[in-house]
């Protein structure tokens, strides 16, 4: 039986081969955790193409409003994209292709799926729980409730692999039905080979594209139980992530705030570029890690000061840092990940979309914690925006606050439709496999009603992704060719058992943690 749909269905031979898993002896087998994933929705009078992303089958999506993001290919006001097993094969008007199924994209957006660059999503089933709350209590006003000590200090710890799975598949399937195809999951929950397991498990089983970030293992403080990490990085690499051709990678996550620094953060960078994996870590000023970064950023870090800066690095947040390391950056080629909404709502710092700009670092957006706010890329993507258009609105009125700002142009709409696709795509080394809707790529597609009540009359495409619409806009979203969201609905999954194991989840780490459940907790 599939466990995301209570349905029979044949083996789905590609998902069996990428995970590479003699898994069956691991531990998390025992749990019930890797159950077979469904290969094909059954097929229906106005169903998506049957076998889509299977070897030889194809399909054109036709008459759409066209958005590519790749400069060669262009932008088309009507035009088709025809995909072949998990390839797109051509993009175009009037594209030939006799005996393809077709799906009719009139009125609709098509366009690259979203990648985002950061996101926690073993915390699903803490939603809301921090709206309200901070990173850090840092003695300042509001920071009695904060992540730190409610989310990886007192939930994370009482984490079972089983919690693990049902908010990583959970989490994966509510980002697919926003249009998110890619996304890196910053995964701190490494308790046991276990916990490992289930964490990639519940991805892989979403059936979507995902980069696996392998951190530390959450604790009460930050010279606390880190797990199996990093001594497990090389099990995990070789048993599941031995191919390149497959919907899952890897990064190592190098964190430089963890004690005993730097002796942790040597060992983890060590490994990651042994294994060739990306290092990533979260760069948070009001940490007080500057002045560590900027050892690094001279090439000074590390126990034995010869870690440095290079083009396998990804940092998130980088709020606070020296000009002399985002110049670092640059010069090495290291990518940043801003989470803006989450870096102006916890107090990590001023989310540096200025910095990046200033130094030619064009960043990826990214959603970080759904127990603070949304992990749906317009969110992202609208405030990005603003956030720079503010800055530069207030420079050009004059106002005393701007007056040390770069000169910078403001952000469009397309500025920061690249940041959450093909720059996501970069920052994850994936841009040869997506991020674009070009011939010889992977088809992670999405496609949106721009006949919507809140986008309709259609004017501008990019203008009215970014500025009009939010996940309800999503209608069909397609990975490596698998049409896995059809007219506004996801493909094998029964959301209703689903999230009855999430809200079970819920209920068992709340009462574990000790943590009364009130839904109208004052602030």
């Amino acid at each position: 039986m599939c466990k995301l749909c209570d349905e029979g269905h044949p083996q789905d031979h590609s998902r069996r081969d990428f995970l590479k898993v003699s898994a069956a002896g691991s531990a998390a087998a025992g749990l019930g955790l890797f159950a077979t994933r469904p290969a094909e929705a059954h097929d229906g009078e106005g169903g998506p193409p049957a076998g889509s992303g299977r070897p030889g089958r194809r399909y054109v999506i036709r008459g759409g409003h066209v958005m590519s993001m790749d400069p060669q290919v262009g932008d088309f006001v009507r035009a088709d994209v025809l995909v072949e097993g998990k390839k797109i094969l051509a993009v175009g008007p009037n594209v030939h292709a006799p005996g393809a199924a077709v799906i009719d994209a009139r009125g609709r957006i098509v366009m690259p799926g979203f990648i985002d660059t950061h996101h926690h999503q073993f915390e699903t089933a803490l939603r809301s729980f921090l709206a309200d709350g901070l990173l850090f209590n840092d003695g300042q006003p509001h920071g009695a409730i904060n992540y730190f000590q409610y989310i990886l200090g007192t939930f994370a710890p009482v984490y079972r692999p089983e919690d693990v799975y049902i908010n990583e598949l959970f989490g994966s399937l509510s980002q697919l039905d926003a249009g998110v195809t890619t996304s890196h999951d910053i995964s701190q929950i490494h308790h046991t080979p276990e916990h490992s397991d289930a964490a990639i498990k519940g991805s892989a089983d979403s059936g979507r594209r995902m980069v696996f970030g392998y951190f530390e293992s959450a604790a009460a403080d930050l010279d606390g139980f880190r797990g199996e990490y990093p001594e497990d990085a090389p099990r995990i690499k070789k048993q599941y992530f031995s191919s390149d051709d497959q919907l899952m990678t890897m990064t190592m996550g190098g964190e430089i705030y963890l004690l005993p620094q730097p002796q942790v953060y040597s060992e983890s960078w060590k490994i990651g570029r042994e294994l060739g994996l990306q290092v990533v870590a979260h760069i948070v000023g009001s940490f007080g890690m500057a002045p560590e970064f900027d050892k690094i950023a001279q090439g000074q870090g590390g126990v034995n000061g010869d870690i440095g800066f290079g083009p396998d690095n990804l940092f998130i947040h980088v709020t606070g840092m020296s000009d002399l390391a985002w110049q670092a950056m640059k010069d090495k080629g290291a990518r940043a990940s801003l989470a803006v909404p989450i870096e102006m709502n916890m107090r990590h710092g001023t989310p540096p979309i200025l910095k990046a700009m200033q130094f030619g670092i064009q960043p990826s957006l990214s959603v970080d914690v759904e127990c603070t706010l949304t992990a749906d890329m317009f969110t992202q993507m609208r405030s990005a925006m603003a956030l720079q258009r503010m800055f530069m609105n207030a420079k050009a009125l004059g106002e005393p606050y701007a007056a040390g700002f770069p000169d910078l142009p403001l952000l469009t709409t397309r500025d920061v439709l690249r940041f959450a696709t093909i720059q996501g795509a970069i920052d994850l080394r994936l841009d040869h496999k997506v991020g674009s809707l070009k011939p010889g790529k992977e088809a992670d597609i999405i496609i949106l009603d721009a006949e919507a009540i809140n986008v309709a009359p259609l004017n501008v495409v990019p203008g009215a992704v970014v500025s009009l619409m939010e996940r309800s806009n999503v209608e069909t979203v397609i990975v490596a060719g698998k049409v896995r969201k059809w007219k506004g609905r996801l493909l094998e999954v029964n959301l209703n058992r689903l999230r009855r194991e999430l809200e079970n989840s819920r209920d068992y780490l709340f009462d574990a943690a000790n943590i009364p459940q009130d839904l109208f907790r004052p602030n």
